[in-house]
């Protein structure tokens, strides 16, 4: 998508950016999103961040380097749930996109992601990493847990996702005001789809290209975070 043709859809976007301790790719995630130029807005969310990446962005925000950009930060770590729904509150574009802020997920999938809400065919977009476009393949176990999750949502609310844990979701902005979340980390991936899911929006997948870090370049998620996102899906088949 050009810029001349973002600048003629008729809806407004809004990337939403979580952050802790990205220092190391934080710019470069930002000019890659912006480079797209489908943005009308950029909201980062520093959740508490200790190693320099508040002063990054305190500074992009004040050269005006990434347009559209607005920063808000998290006195305290509180995870990615957390700055997500602080993300959320303060977005204004019809469609919200989540882009992590290392370099896992690529934003010239923006197009591809935003195409079935365009079309009328879709309410939320997943990005999938498991439908076969190119993949880093490293981590078979984190692998296996995401298809095990898949697997028990499928069982659960009786669909056929392929990767509900993706980092990339795109949904119509009244889909989370509308929606009580309260995932505070991790869990708000389950949390997520299992109140699309129970709530009955209309919901794509589309294959996306995948580079995963490992655990020494940064990467987060642990095991725990696994046995919380299970207890998270039954949950919320059963609450709201």
């Amino acid at each position: 998508m050009s810029e001349e043709t973002a600048s003629r859809k008729p809806y407004t976007v809004t990337v939403v950016v979580p952050a802790y301790n990205e220092k190391q790719t934080i710019r470069e995630i930002l000019q890659h999103v912006a480079a797209t130029g489908v943005p009308d807005e950029i909201i980062v969310v520093d959740d508490g961040s200790t190693d320099g990446t508040r002063e990054i962005l305190a500074a992009l925000e004040a050269e005006g380097e990434i347009p559209n950009l607005k920063v808000f930060y998290h006195e305290r770590n509180q995870g990615k749930g957390a700055a997500l729904r602080t993300g959320f509150q303060h977005a204004t574009g019809d469609v919200i996109i989540i882009q992590d802020a290392d370099l896992e997920y690529d934003p010239r999938h923006y197009p591809q992601l935003l195409q079935p809400i365009e079309e009328g065919l879709a309410d939320v977009v997943y990005g999938s990493r498991f439908l076969g476009a190119p993949r880093r393949p490293i981590l078979f176990w984190n692998m296996v847990a995401n298809k095990i999750l898949t697997l028990i949502t499928n069982v659960l609310y009786n669909t056929i996702l392929s990767d509900m844990e993706t980092g990339y979701k795109v949904f119509k902005r009244e889909v989370v005001t509308e929606m009580p979340l309260h995932a505070r980390s991790f869990d708000f991936e389950p949390e997520f789809t299992a109140k699309v899911l129970k709530r009955g929006y209309r919901i794509f997948e589309v294959p996306i290209a995948f580079n995963p870090r490992d655990y020494t370049e940064g990467k987060k998620i642990k095991a725990k975070d696994g046995l919380i996102a299970l207890w998270t899906l039954i949950k919320y088949r059963f609450v709201d």
